[in-house]
């Protein structure tokens, strides 16, 4: 995630507020997925954004997780990632961020 999102990303959740903000991201590789992830829920986990050592606790989600694929017009989902959620791993990615969710849902019970 770059900075200028990092400031993005900042910037609105002010404006907002975290418990306004989903955000839906379409990473496929885990590793990269997660840090994303972190960033947008515990803190920049590289220190190196405006989002080091800040928690905004958003919500955050995948593209291919079944309850984003609920909202989504199906046609645009079929065109558009049909292909891909054959070959990546979903369960994966829910269960990382599931995980990455609860650590969020603290965030926000706590602050």
């Amino acid at each position: 995630m770059t900075i200028d999102n990092q400031k993005t990303i900042m910037k609105y959740a002010e404006e907002f507020g975290r418990d306004n903000i989903v955000v839906v991201l379409g990473a496929t590789d885990i590793e990269g997925l997660e840090i994303s992830a972190e960033t947008l829920t515990t803190g920049d986990p590289s220190f190196a954004g405006p989002l080091a050592g800040v928690q905004l606790g958003l919500h955050v989600y995948h593209i291919l997780e079944p309850v984003v694929k609920a909202v989504l017009p199906q046609d645009l989902y079929e065109e558009k990632l049909a292909m891909v959620e054959m070959i990546v791993d979903g369960e994966e990615i829910q269960k990382s961020l599931e995980k990455i969710r609860q650590e969020a849902d603290a965030i926000r019970n706590n602050g």
